[in-house]
């Protein structure tokens, strides 16, 4: 049977500092989705001596709403003056975002890598952080975080950051604008110039650093017709098939807001923590695998089979039911009482 695992509390200094951050994040999140609704402009075009309004988008397409008059001079009005309330708002929650940041930093409130901090905001921006998840044991920072708790440092080193790229939906990232513009590699030097890929490994990333990205894609029935270069740009990542990952695609998703380092605040998208235990328990098995790699599989799982049974009683393994039964019968062998 595994043994509790020892996880340390949050301070409560930092345990108050994390909430008062957290709000304010998801204040600042839900204003972005407010600003989001007044994307482009609405303009006055005057035509044949009379004035149209004119809605504009980010693409540069237009939309006329009509001749100028009592009813379209009431949609600019509120058109203008709530996007100006809007960009307010944003202003003041980022400012107060900063203040957030350094107490963080002070109260070492997280320990997240900030690399890891700047890439999740950057798939934020982008609008891709529910189609390239965190798997692997960057995933820990968010089950430590929900759970108030701090797991072992030793669990969490690592230099490699490793993304599943959800493409069961279609998504095209040569066509995106922003920060994907450049395709996916362009978008990871925006953040650190350095960073090119491996000429050996196509689906990975280095920086000067040595930190890793890696871009993994599921495997299965129809995946061979599945596109596994990012987008069209030649030097751009080539996803890498990873066996099972589909049981990690079927899974719940789990979002929480993490900090980093030096005091940045991002919401991190990844699996399920009893996905997360079951997938690292399967690996564990597997005699193909590196042994050193066998050994911290097992032990990681050890880790969040901890913080559910301590500090996260609201999932329950037997309500997880995207695993094979052979795989999910792999706790019942470590864990009979759970």
């Amino acid at each position: 049977m595994i043994k509790n695992v020892e996880t340390l509390d949050l301070p409560e200094d930092a345990l108050r500092q994390y909430i008062d951050a957290r709000q304010t994040f998801l204040a600042y999140e839900q204003a972005q989705t407010k600003l989001s609704e007044f994307r482009g402009g609405m303009i006055w075009r005057q035509q044949k001596n009379r004035d149209y309004l004119v809605r504009t988008s980010t693409r540069g397409a237009q939309t006329g709403l009509g001749v100028r008059g009592p009813e379209t001079e009431a949609i600019y009005d509120k058109f203008t003056s709530g996007k100006a309330r809007a960009e307010d708002n944003l202003k003041k929650l980022r400012a107060t975002l900063e203040r957030h940041r350094r107490m963080n930093k002070a109260l070492r409130v997280g320990r997240t890598p900030d690399m890891l901090i700047d890439i999740l905001n950057g798939l934020k921006r982008a609008g891709l952080n529910d189609k390239l998840i965190v798997i692997g044991t960057n995933a820990l920072y968010a089950y430590e975080t929900a759970a108030s708790a701090r797991v072992e440092a030793g669990q969490l080193a690592t230099r490699d950051f490793d993304l599943l790229w959800d493409n069961r939906s279609k998504l095209s990232l040569a066509t995106m604008e922003g920060p994907l513009a450049e395709g996916m590699l362009g978008f990871l030097r925006r953040i650190d110039s350095s960073f090119t890929l491996r000429e050996d490994q196509q689906y990975t990333a280095v920086n000067k650093h040595g930190y890793e990205v890696d871009i993994l894609r599921r495997m299965g029935p129809g995946s061979d017709n599945e596109p596994a270069r990012m987008s069209t740009i030649d030097d751009d990542f080539w996803a890498v098939k990873a066996k099972n990952a589909d049981w990690l695609l079927s899974a719940p998703k789990f979002s929480e807001i993490v900090i980093g380092i030096n005091g940045g605040i991002a919401r991190m998208v990844t699996v399920d923590p009893r996905a997360f235990v079951l997938f690292k328990l399967w690996m564990a098995k597997q005699a193909n695998r590196e042994y050193a790699k066998r050994v911290r599989d097992q032990s990681q799982a050890k880790v969040v089979i901890g913080l559910i049974r301590e500090r996260l009683p609201q999932f329950e393994f037997e309500e997880l039911r995207t695993f094979p039964t052979e795989v999910a019968k792999l706790l019942d062998a470590h864990e009979p009482d759970l």
